[in-house]
């Protein structure tokens, strides 16, 4: 038989494909890209000072709140799907009414009250925090604030960013207050926003969650209008045929089926219901007579449960080592004894609950301790790729988290568990100011259907050791689930 030409396979093999999976040939939309005055590094520092500031202008909720750490996991979930260069990204609760959320250079991310009180389902929630990760995607703020200058002032910023490494940030610092939080009250354009809901509709998507819904969302917003519309569109205005752009995006895309709800949703709704979050208007009193003290870290990575790690200082180890007593504390998904000269922080319908000696932990941190808590990991095969997916998810704000050797299994009063050892930076400094390596120990079971529960054990390498014998074991022990009806 002879052969056909090179040109006529290539044309044949393409039909083919075409025939046989049509979805190959249709293309994703594809982002812009354009001039910016900065680099990664530069961005991520001025989100870094922009979220500083937001956190002295506004009131943030801390990163131990269980509405907080919802949006935490929610949000590393849509940034595991994130094209582009992977930003620290992480997520904060702003306890105001008003409908809004906004993203910051480099990654940092806020999200009103309002908007999780707001939203009918999941997927709409997911669908704001998509649209706001696409902004950090496509560096909308950035580029913008280049695209403003003229080459003189280009020239000021290098000025400024070559001045920031003999030691100062204050070039960089006076850049933040204007492309980051600045940003927060000027308008993007209609082509960020509508480039925004295109990245974010193929990141729901690859995500699970149906893009659809960040559309209804919007439009819900619209057709309420009075109070509650006009502050999220006053930062995002309407592209025009949002809907349908949204709809022609999500037809490019193979057919799929998307995640219904999940029971941490109906969980932080319930939370969210029961706040009294502020108004603009107090919000804006109240930076009169001086801002808001939050009392946690505005920006960083995460811990191994997610939260952000601030300084603390060198404990001494009489102070975190058990007394030799424990008691027990009732949950209503497991039930555990913890040494009784620890404190709690969570209840028994906590999504995370954290057991530390006085001083091991603050409302952002836990530097000495034990967090005990829940999460659903959707689409995993087995206990190692649930277990995989949680590591993957605490890594997404946290870069300096990394497992040491593979899990192993063990059990835990007869239920099959996976263990594996962390290694981390710890809140803790030295006398000297030196950062502390940190060790964790990560112990997941399985719970209910799509679930897994965890349990971290947390100290700084010098004392894990004594804690390990002393009090994470014991604990383990006596570590019993009661799994859901």
């Amino acid at each position: 038989m002879r052969l056909r030409s090179l040109p006529a396979r290539l044309v044949a093999l393409t039909l083919a494909l075409a025939l046989v999976a049509p979805q190959l040939a249709l293309a994703r939309y594809q982002p812009t890209t354009g001039r910016n005055a900065f680099t990664e590094e530069q961005e991520i520092e001025i989100g870094k000072q922009a979220a500083a500031e937001v956190y002295k202008k506004y009131p943030v909720l801390p990163d131990s709140d269980p509405l907080t750490r919802y949006v935490q996991r929610l949000g590393n979930r849509l940034a595991a799907n994130a094209p582009g260069y992977k930003w620290p990204y992480n997520f904060h609760v702003v306890n105001q009414k008003e409908i809004n959320a906004f993203a910051l250079p480099g990654g940092p991310m806020f999200i009103n009250v309002g908007t999780i009180q707001a939203a009918d389902n999941e997927a709409q929630l997911a669908g704001v925090m998509a649209h706001e990760l696409a902004h950090v995607v496509q560096r909308h703020a950035t580029r913008a604030y280049t695209k403003q200058q003229v080459p003189s002032a280009l020239a000021q910023i290098a000025g400024a960013i070559l001045g920031s490494r003999g030691g100062t940030l204050g070039g960089l610092g006076q850049i933040a207050l204007q492309v980051g939080v600045g940003s927060y009250f000027m308008k993007n354009t209609r082509d960020a926003e509508r480039e925004a809901d295109l990245v974010g509709t193929d990141v729901m998507y690859d995500t699970g969650y149906d893009p659809h819904q960040m559309a209804v969302f919007f439009q819900k917003l619209e057709a309420q209008g009075g109070s509650r519309g006009p502050e999220f569109f006053s930062d995002h205005p309407n592209p025009g045929n949002r809907a349908a752009a949204v709809s022609a995006e999500v037809n490019t895309l193979p057919a799929r089926s998307f995640q219904r709800d999940s029971a941490d949703f109906t969980n932080a709704k319930r939370a969210a219901a029961g706040l009294k979050p502020l108004t603009a208007q107090q919000i804006a009193e109240q930076q009169k007579k001086g801002g808001f003290s939050n009392g946690q870290a505005a920006s960083g990575g995460a811990t191994a449960g997610g939260t952000s790690p601030a300084t603390m200082g060198p404990l001494a180890r009489g102070d975190v080592m058990p007394s030799g007593s424990f008691r027990q504390f009732q949950h209503s998904a497991f039930t555990i004894k913890y040494p009784d000269n620890w404190q709690i922080t969570g209840n028994n319908s906590s999504q995370e609950v954290t057991f530390a000696p006085r001083g091991g932990a603050s409302d952002n941190s836990t530097a000495y301790g034990v967090l005990v808590g829940g999460q659903q990991v959707r689409n995993a095969r087995s206990l190692d790729d649930a277990t995989a997916q949680l590591i993957q998810d605490w890594r997404q704000g946290n870069p300096d988290l990394r497992t040491a050797g593979s899990p192993e299994d063990i059990r835990v009063n007869g239920v099959s568990a996976k263990s594996v050892d962390l290694l981390n930076t710890s809140p803790i400094k030295d006398s000297s100011g030196r950062t502390v390596r940190e060790r964790d120990w990560l112990v997941t079971l399985p719970y209910g259907q799509q679930g897994i529960l965890y349990v971290v054990f947390i100290a700084p390498e010098t004392d894990f050791d004594a804690l390990r014998t002393s009090a994470f074991e014991p604990m383990l022990r006596s570590l019993h689930i009661q799994q859901p009806q």
